[in-house]
């Protein structure tokens, strides 16, 4: 697969930032983004994503954004079709741009790059989910244009 995009790294800058599909080696970035964003190293979780979507089979997608060899972003997702009677659309699972160059346009390429997958395999829209009080990441996904669904999330606490 040839790059999904290349994005300015800022604006005004000549530095291009490419999106492109993610290899096992891009896994130690990846890690490190989300620990730095989180707060919480979740190693074998991202080793077992990339199995299931670094192979870009069955509508799944595992995206990053690289700036002078250096990841500094990434995207996950994949199409889905019929949980909770849902038509089959595109659904964005994980996020993330670097630190300190947050606002320069990564975000939204990866975006676009994924809503571009999920366009090519026929997808119609996207969805994501996200915690209420996450302002950042609502802020994000609003300016993409995104808005609240036809579905309401619910949870039980399960007693021990």
């Amino acid at each position: 697969m040839t790059p999904a995009s290349d994005i300015p790294a800022a604006a005004g800058d000549d530095e291009v930032v490419a999106v492109r599909p993610a290899t096992a080696a891009d896994l130690p970035a990846v890690i490190a983004l989300d620990a730095e964003s989180t707060g919480l190293a979740k190693p074998d979780y991202w080793r077992d994503l990339f199995e299931l979507f670094g192979d870009r089979k069955h509508g799944r997608h595992f995206l990053v954004a690289e700036l002078d060899g250096d990841v500094v972003g990434f995207i996950t997702g994949e199409v889905r079709a019929w949980e909770f009677g849902s038509p089959p659309c595109g659904w964005v699972f994980a996020i993330n741009v670097k630190t300190g160059i947050r606002l320069g346009g990564i975000a939204t390429g990866l975006f676009d790059a994924i809503c571009e997958q999920f366009r090519t395999a026929g997808m119609v829209k996207v969805r994501t989910m996200l915690r209420r009080d996450h302002h950042l990441v609502m802020s994000f996904f609003r300016s993409q244009g995104m808005m609240a669904g036809p579905f309401i999330q619910l949870e039980k606490d399960l007693e021990q």
